[in-house]
């Protein structure tokens, strides 16, 4: 029976986005009508298409009509998280040839390493990323000959860019295939602490990245729970993965492969010859509510509220940050994975991960169980655990948690709702990621410190001049500004956390206020993020004044900044510092950015070029 205001929710999603579902759905309908890419599209067309592969995929291509497989590779060695996918393609192409069908490498996307950009410029094309991914997998697939099509990528902005890609030839059965997490090395709390050391000036560079290499330890996405492992609990969720496949490590070499032949096999079973299930039809309102309430009921990516909007809106589906805000309020949090916990990626799997978490949630109604997936039987396949023993698969239902600090029951969970909370009042609307704050935190009064920039930030946190305003004030919120889409681009502010960590572990009452993203791993220092309408467009932080009084309360959902009504209306909006908008727009590929600044959509309505 499901909890009904998970249907309310779905209901409301349905009935906003008829029109939109209706037409995308009819644009499906008529692309998968047609007649397959060889029998359609002209001789020369073929030829050329077909031109590189072997004289036995050539004649099943053309004269059997087997099945031809387009990969979508997200492939380089400078993400730890994508350096596996080098091998994929091979070993798809060699488990089409087994079951009779084809695969080529339909084309490769960019894929960058937020970890390496942060707090560079180069972080101002993070999130536009995620778009030139989208339109990447579109060009890859347009050559139009491809009956189902499998998609490598992993990482923050990999993930949604090419969901949004696919959906885009929704008209295609399409299988996700990670390549799983890095082994645990260094905790993330013992990392973290050793960056408050250095934003203190109290570890030297060299041990600092000691710290950071026994951290980031070999192949693999990061081992913390940020926007990169949140993508895989979604793709769980939603049905888009063979089960269980998100946090095999790829270190467990033959059990990747296994999962990535069989990934070819299932995708083979959805299409048209078969049971055909093609993503968009799948992609459907309840599949996108299970998406946020796995995300919700794990305290995932804040990112996701931004990607999320996003991929629905790419499948004609409304979706807003209401909705999230609704389903957070029935949704229990049952996962405790850094940063809102202890453990890491590597735990949360061992004691039965995105199995566990879809299984509990199914019992409780929280998630629709009828819905397409890749696999048929709806979402009750993704409720097992995958093992590999004796050279096969095999799926079983999880055991109950093996550690009660990282996974719960529904029933006894660590708190009655979601991981994230929606924010609003006169300083516009945000959200905060209420799960990796302390309770103690869920209320914070304060007076405003100012900043155009993070560097700024920084400079007063390095010259002290930000301890003397906690000092004399018992706290600060920090509102950092002109950091949305429109202004350069929202890069994440994780560089922040450290220096607010520092002063928060020294007794005073922090927070941090700013229409930019902070890291999908961000911490305990509360963050209003994401506030739109942005600064550069006219918002309320361009209003704000050094020593207002603000209010930040998670348990009334509020964003204030206390200044009578008639002052606060007769205020000017601050201006964007000339210097600034320079800096933004020039410089390691920045002014090629130009139009996705200008043509942006806000964060809450999922920060798109392309709409």
């Amino acid at each position: 029976m499901i909890h009904p205001v998970i249907q309310k929710v779905t209901e409301r999603i349905k009935l906003k986005s008829q029109l939109t579902r209706q037409t995308y759905l009819s644009r499906l309908e008529a692309m998968a009508a047609r007649q397959r890419g060889s029998d359609r599209l002209g001789c020369a067309n073929v030829a050329h298409a077909v031109a590189a592969m072997a004289m036995d995929d050539r004649f099943k291509i053309v004269s059997e009509r087997a099945p031809n497989i387009g990969i979508i590779n997200a492939y380089n060695d400078m993400l730890s998280a994508h350096a596996p996918l080098r091998h994929f393609p091979d070993i798809i192409k060699d488990e089409a040839r087994l079951c009779g069908a084809t695969a080529q490498v339909a084309g490769g996307v960019p894929a960058m390493c937020d970890g390496i950009t942060q707090g560079t410029p180069a972080m101002e094309l993070s999130l536009f990323s995620r778009d030139v991914i989208a339109m990447s997998t579109a060009v890859s697939l347009s050559h139009d000959m491809f009956d189902a099509a499998l998609m490598l990528g992993v990482c923050d902005k990999i993930v949604p860019g090419l969901l949004i890609g696919a959906l885009s030839f929704g008209h295609l059965p399409t299988v996700f295939v990670p390549a799983g997490p890095m082994l645990t090395g260094l905790s993330n709390s013992e990392k973290s602490k050793v960056r408050q050391k250095a934003a203190q000036g109290l570890v030297s560079r060299e041990e600092l990245l000691a710290s950071e290499s026994k951290a980031y330890s070999g192949e693999g996405t990061c081992t913390f729970y940020g926007t990169a492992n949140s993508n895989q609990m979604l793709l769980e969720a939603m049905g888009l993965h063979v089960p269980g496949t998100a946090f095999v490590n790829p270190s467990e070499a033959s059990a990747r492969e296994a999962l990535t032949r069989e990934a070819a096999r299932t995708v083979l079973e959805i299409t048209h010859k078969k049971r055909f299930v093609p993503i968009g039809k799948l992609v459907d309102e309840r599949c996108i509510v299970n998406a946020v309430v796995a995300l919700l009921a794990t305290g995932g990516s804040t990112n996701h509220l931004i990607h999320w909007v996003a991929v629905a809106k790419a499948a004609g589906i409304s979706l807003d940050w209401d909705d999230f805000a609704e389903l957070s309020g029935v949704t229990p949090l049952i996962a405790r994975v850094y940063p809102n916990g202890e453990a890491d990626v590597n735990q949360f799997q061992a004691c039965g991960g995105p199995g566990y978490v879809i299984g509990e949630l199914l019992r409780a109604g929280l998630m629709h169980s009828d819905v397409l997936t890749v696999k048929d039987g709806g979402l009750e396949p993704f409720t097992k655990v995958v093992n590999f023993s004796n050279h096969k698969l095999s799926w079983n239902a999880p055991s109950l948690s093996q550690d009660l600090s990282i996974l719960r029951t529904v029933n006894e969970p660590f708190s009655q709702t979601g991981g994230l909370v929606l924010l609003k009042g006169n300083l516009g609307r945000g959200v905060v990621k209420a799960s990796a704050v302390p309770a103690e935190l869920h209320s914070v009064r304060g007076k405003a410190k100012v900043f155009d920039s993070q560097d700024d930030l920084q400079l007063a946190f390095q010259s002290g001049e930000l301890e003397n305003f906690c000092k004399t004030n018992g706290g600060v919120i920090c509102v950092v500004r002109w950091q949305g889409p429109s202004a350069n681009g929202m890069p994440e502010l994780h560089k922040l956390t450290p220096p607010l960590a520092v002063l928060m572990g020294k007794g005073y009452k922090v927070a941090l206020v700013t229409d930019g993203r902070m890291s999908g791993a961000s911490g305990q220092v509360p963050a209003a993020i994401h506030l739109t309408p942005e600064a550069a467009l006219g918002g309320p932080l361009a209003k704000i004044q050094d020593e207002d009084m603000v209010v930040l309360d998670l348990e009334k959902g509020l964003l204030e900044v206390l200044v009578e009504r008639g002052e606060w209306d007769e205020r000017t909006l601050s201006v964007m510092p000339t210097q600034l908008r320079e800096n933004n727009s020039e410089g390691l590929g920045r002014e090629l950015f130009a139009g996705f600044r200008r043509n942006v959509s806000s964060a809450e309505q999922g920060a798109v070029s392309w709409q």
